[in-house]
């Protein structure tokens, strides 16, 4: 879960990490006020689940409160990467001496969290990986035994020079480790940490994305959700208890089982095809999940062929099929489908299937290639 720039910073405020004082506006009139109230120029910030936001236009100074209410007026309703502006944050302007980068993920190879900084603060991290990888610094923290003081000051020293700035850095540090720890993150981030012309630190941007998993533990930050940031296909798979990811492909695929799902989008790219999504619709036998998952996929409009792939154990087959049967009737898909059904209760599967003369197939190899070949991919 993907949480507002505003909402980091609240969660790094109370955590004691310093950041601008501001506030989110839904319309230029809050913004206005916001700004006023503030009484010094502000930047205004869309706030969408995307990064690139000041390239598309979507960050803008403002030198007084009319300024900002009109800049909010052009922000708000901005389309970001296929995401409506519809809350902008109104935050205090601060002057920049220099700006660093700080960022926490976990690193699956190692299994430790790994802390990053680079004094290359401002661009996007994997440019700065690929063009200058010198500047960036990396540790590995043992979980068991957590960050230490001195390894955050080490850490603050490849930052900056000045002592105190030193110590500021290193205490942000240690509080940005706390809260990757505290709340199930995946990832944690300020890009710019920046340094002022009176000496302080401040984060001037935060990234926080939680994991899902970890979620009920954190009844307050899943309160954070903005359903309207998120793609309405991956809510309506959650709140249906399916697992789908959009991905750019043009093969829909509807699979039971996480593992045979990736299998499946491995035939696809194997054979020629982009696989449009991933979605598992798990062990259960309940005909509402297919037909909730036929709804999803075929909302993809790049999507010009569905392969539907079960291999019945705890799935029945044939349940499966009723559901394949109500998605025909309600929504009469207008691309190819492709059916390969093998296991629990397949042969009755498949006479309630024959009367829509579905194309099918034996195998997996099989049915990956009749829907490749179906949905017109040359």
């Amino acid at each position: 879960m993907k949480v507002h720039e505003y909402q980091a910073k609240q969660i790094f405020d109370q955590a004691g990490i310093p950041v601008p004082l501001g506030d989110v506006a839904t319309s230029p009139m809050e913004a206005f006020e916001i700004t006023e109230r503030l009484n010094k120029p502000v930047m205004v910030k869309a706030q969408v689940h995307v990064g690139g936001r000041g390239k598309a236009g979507g960050v803008k100074y403002a030198e007084n409160a009319e300024a900002a209410k009109i800049l909010a007026h052009k922000i708000l309703g901005m389309d970001i990467k296929g995401l409506t502006v519809k809350k902008v944050l109104v935050t205090e302007a601060v002057e920049i001496i220099s700006e660093a980068y700080v960022g926490i993920i976990l690193d699956r190879a190692t299994q430790k969290p790994v802390i990053m900084v680079s004094s290359a603060g401002g661009m996007d991290i994997e440019e700065v990986a690929a063009k200058t990888p010198e500047k960036i610094h990396k540790l590995y923290v043992d979980p068991v035994v957590g960050l230490q003081e001195y390894q955050a000051r080490n850490l603050a020293y490849k930052l900056f020079r000045e002592i105190s700035q030193v110590r500021k850095t290193a205490d942000i540090i240690m509080k940005l480790y706390d809260i990757f720890w505290k709340v199930d993150s995946s990832l944690v981030e300020i890009n710019p940490l920046i340094s002022t012309p009176g000496g302080d630190v401040l984060a001037i941007d935060a990234k926080l994305n939680i994991d899902g998993n970890g979620l009920f533990r954190h009844k307050d930050i899943a309160a954070m959700r903005d359903l309207d940031a998120e793609d309405p296909a991956e809510v309506k798979a959650r709140e249906a208890d399916l697992s789908y990811v959009k991905l750019d492909g043009n093969i829909g695929c509807i699979v039971n089982g996480a593992g045979l799902a990736m299998t499946t989008m491995d035939l696809v790219k194997h054979y020629g095809g982009e696989p449009a999504n991933f979605l598992d619709i798990g062990g259960s036998s309940n005909p509402e999940k297919v037909l909730t998952a036929m709804q999803i996929v075929l909302s993809d409009p790049n999507v010009r062929a569905i392969l539907i792939n079960i291999f019945g154990g705890i799935t029945r087959c044939d349940d499966v099929a009723h559901g394949i049967v109500a998605a025909f009737k309600e929504y009469n898909p207008s691309v190819p489908v492709v059916v390969r059904l093998t296991g629990t209760n397949e042969d009755e599967a498949h006479r309630i299937l024959s009367s829509y003369k579905l194309p099918t197939a034996d195998t997996l190899d099989g049915a990956v290639k009749k829907a490749i070949s179906l949905s017109g991919i040359e």
